[in-house]
Formats: structure tokens, sequence, C-alpha cells
């Protein structure tokens, strides 16, 4: 059998791991970025960080807020701004669907991973989330520890 060939150009820059914990995932959507040229720089050589972000829609639009690249220092007089809010890309239908999740169900926006996609262009996943209140999360620590427990067990039978 042939050994599968990674792609060089996938690769994931930031993952908010914390989201899935902290909110219920009803669904998730791939969207693009507008980045600057420092920034992209940035991300390659650096990455970033996605934790304390989210995902707002104002007047029509998708903006990713309170998103943290770091600076590039080969960018002297170009650079970017760290901390800046960017414009998130999806469609006109896919908008539609996020403002009324987000106005309507009270859900939110919450970035679960920042990517390189397999032709080298950023990309962003977002999860339309529900909050979890604390016995769901404690629950959810449960439940992972059980099969965790549970897949030792097995392993240890056989």
């Amino acid at each position: 059998m042939a050994k599968q060939k990674t792609d060089p150009n996938y690769k994931i820059i930031a993952e908010n791991r914390r989201a899935r914990f902290d909110y219920a995932i009803e669904e998730d959507l791939e969207c693009g970025i507008v980045l600057e040229g420092s920034e992209v720089k940035s991300l390659r050589a650096h990455g970033g960080n996605i934790a304390e972000s989210y995902a707002a829609v104002e007047n029509g639009e998708l903006w990713l807020v309170n998103s943290y690249i770091a600076p590039y220092a080969q960018a002297k007089t170009f650079g970017h701004e760290e901390r800046r809010r960017r414009k998130l890309l999806v469609s006109r239908k896919q908008m539609a669907d996020l403002w009324n999740a987000t106005q309507r169900k009270g859900m939110t926006l919450v970035p679960l991973v920042m990517y390189f996609n397999h032709r080298g262009i950023a990309k962003m996943k977002l999860g339309i989330a529900k909050g979890k209140k604390n016995h769901d999360k404690r629950e959810t620590s449960a439940q992972r520890d059980w099969s965790r427990q549970k897949q030792r067990l097995l392993k240890d039978n056989r």
C-alpha cells in the first residue's frame, strides 16, 4: 500500500481548543479572511491566536474581532496592527443564515480553527454555537474521562 503524501500547503495556524468545551457547536462553516501582506507572512512564520476572539455580523458584513497576529519584523513601514478587526468572507446566503442565528436564536459565532488550505490560502472555520452552562461542562468532562478509561480497559484486556 502506497504511503499518503501530506499536503505541504495545508497548515493549521491557530486553534481554539477551549471553544468546544465552553460552547455547544451546532454547525460550522469555512470562510475566507481579508489579510494584509505582513499578516500572511507573520502567520506563515509565527502563527496567531484566536482564543479570545469572536465573530460578529455588523452592517451586513462579517468581522473577526480581537484575534492576534504577531508583528512581522521585516515589514518596518508597512506593518500591521496586531489586534485589528479583520473582515471574513462568506456568501450572501451564509451571511443571512449567520445573522438569523445570532439575532433570533441567541447563538454566537466562535472561531474554531485558522489554517492555510491546500492552495495556501488563509481560511477560518467558524462555529455557530450556544454557550454551555457549568453542569453541561461537567457532563462533557465526565464523558471524556469515561471514554478514556474505557479505551484503557479495552486495551489492557487484549
